[in-house]
């Protein structure tokens, strides 16, 4: 069994690493370590997580997806989260997370028999649906207040837009003119890959 954690936040303004040291801390009291961190600053609500798939690629059946909580994980539309859940369950993976204490389990799970194991896991991915259900349940209404106040202002003539990070798209536009894929500029900049595009189309 391998611990993998999973890091995200939505932005680059955000970082992505704030709670790595609460998850090694939490593993640690285990008496376990993590294997490998992944962190990516990227939207819950896509599916498209470059370091999320690269994680379900490299991980075994019996490992474990560590996360701070289940927002982290997804803010996806439940058909979407569907489709995540059954990516984990073809691998055979778990998913423990530092607040939901049902999850923790996961990491002894071994000890326990049949029956007790079952009803457990039965248990827990319901906390973990109703869970995901209301991650993405907040990203509605917080977009739908952000989406008031922004017409509002609009009203008053007060909204001028997000400003353009100038730095940054700089280094995506000369990275794209120097042949570098999608990838390595997200790596290199936490840029999303619709960002990358909309610079490669100007």
């Amino acid at each position: 069994m391998f611990i993998r954690a999973y890091l995200r936040a939505s932005t680059i303004t955000q970082d992505a690493l704030r709670a790595k040291e609460s998850l090694i801390d939490f593993v640690q009291s285990k008496g376990l370590k993590i294997a490998s961190f992944y962190h990516e600053n990227e939207s819950g609500r896509t599916l498209k997580r470059p370091k999320l798939m690269e994680l379900l690629e490299e991980a075994s059946e019996g490992d474990i997806i560590l996360v701070e909580s289940i927002d982290r994980l997804t803010r996806l539309t439940s058909q979407e989260w569907d489709i995540l859940k059954l990516m984990i369950l073809q691998k055979g993976l778990q998913i423990t997370s530092l607040d939901l204490p049902t999850s923790h389990m996961a990491l002894g799970i071994e000890s326990q028999d049949d029956t007790t194991r079952s009803i457990l896991n039965a248990v827990n991915n319901m906390l973990i649906d109703i869970l995901a259900t209301m991650a993405c349940k907040d990203y509605e209404q917080r977009r739908s207040r952000s989406k008031q106040g922004i017409e509002k202002a609009k009203a008053k003539g007060m909204y001028k837009g997000r400003p353009e990070n100038k730095e940054r798209n700089s280094l995506i536009e000369k990275m794209l003119n120097e042949g570098y894929t999608y990838s390595e500029i997200q790596t290199a900049t936490s840029a999303s890959r619709a960002t990358i595009a909309k610079i490669k189309m100007r």
